[in-house]
């Protein structure tokens, strides 16, 4: 099966140049896998030739978008008046069947409400979610949503956030049986605001393999699969892990150079501490999956470079392969 996957060109801090040596590089994820890039023709095009050393490549497209979206741009303004932006024209490639997924490194809020209003949601989905992998010590990441999307969730919210992300799980990490918790205060199930206490009813009396409440100190220790929150609490959790993770290696590199003991250390080391950079390393998992839209949608990281940016068209490309929109449809229609 042929896959096609509509890349933001423009998006993120190292856009166009790293973007489109990362979709050269993740053409050898499959040989049936092709790349539309999205943005400025000309400089594309240019980069392209550079890069590659052709003018026409055969497994990359490239569409004109003549508008670029911010950082800092808002949503709302975003979408009302640069309607010809790469992620505007991306997201409407996969509304046209043109591509099966959009990939951007871009803004996260345009992304998602861009891609939102174009795509819509997919049947009984009552709000999307993003999904983002995080390294644990048992070796399987361990998946927690929504990570930013939606703020302000209800329940109902949380409950399709649990099913949804136990499918990928599952699908694409190859879990059994995704064991699941939901991210609270305290382990006790008096304990918690409205909206924890209310899922935990719905998480309880689901078909899914939901193992109670958990802490922010379970999150990496690999015993959850699964770890469901609001949009408001995973993003802070994610921007926390972010910089922690970035402060830890920097920490240990400067102990490390401090004296000729420890830099005689750290050589015989440097296997172990290449292997610890990567599983900290955020830019390695290389994008999140939106789940709950009508298209597979992935949000990169901002900073990311060519491996990154590879990496996020992998998750695209393992997201489609394993049809994990049909099997949610499926999951939430029993």
């Amino acid at each position: 099966m042929d896959i096609t996957i509509a890349v933001d060109a423009m998006g993120g801090d190292f856009a166009p140049i790293e973007v489109v040596k990362g979709a050269l590089e993740s053409l050898s994820i499959d040989s049936k896998l092709k790349i539309i890039l999205v943005g400025h023709l000309e400089t594309i095009k240019s980069i392209l030739k550079q890069e590659s050393g052709q003018d026409n490549h055969p497994k990359i497209e490239i569409i004109h978008a003549s508008q670029v979206i911010g950082m800092d741009e808002t949503p709302v303004k975003a979408l009302k008046t640069k309607k010809d932006s790469s992620i505007a024209v991306a997201a409407r490639l996969v509304k046209e069947h043109r591509a099966q997924s959009l990939v951007s490194l871009g803004n996260t809020g345009v992304l998602v409400a861009s891609a939102t209003l174009t795509l819509r949601h997919l049947k009984k989905v009552k709000r999307c979610g993003i999904a983002v992998p995080l390294p644990t010590l048992g070796g399987n990441p361990c998946i927690m949503m929504d990570m930013g999307a939606n703020v302000n969730c209800k329940a109902e919210n949380l409950l399709q956030y649990a099913q949804m992300a136990s499918i990928y799980a599952h699908e694409v990490f190859g879990v059994k049986e995704p064991r699941v918790g939901l991210l609270n205060v305290g382990e006790e199930t008096e304990k918690g605001n409205d909206l924890v206490k209310e899922s935990f009813g719905l998480l309880q009396n689901a078909n899914i393999n939901f193992a109670g409440n958990v802490e922010g100190r379970d999150i990496y220790t690999g015993e959850y699969d699964v770890i469901v929150c609001d949009g408001f609490v995973g993003n802070v959790v994610l921007k926390t892990s972010e910089g922690l993770a970035s402060m830890i290696i920097k920490a240990l590199k400067d102990n490390l150079k401090s004296s000729m003991r420890t830099k005689l250390g750290a050589a015989l080391s440097m296997p172990a501490f290449k292997q610890l950079k990567k599983q900290l390393d955020h830019t390695e998992w290389g994008g999140a999956i939106v789940l709950g839209l009508n298209g597979t949608v992935i949000v990169g990281h901002g900073s990311s470079k060519s491996n990154s940016v590879k990496n996020a068209i992998k998750c695209a490309h393992q997201s489609i392969k394993y049809s994990i929109n049909d099997k949610i449809i499926e999951e939430l229609s029993v």
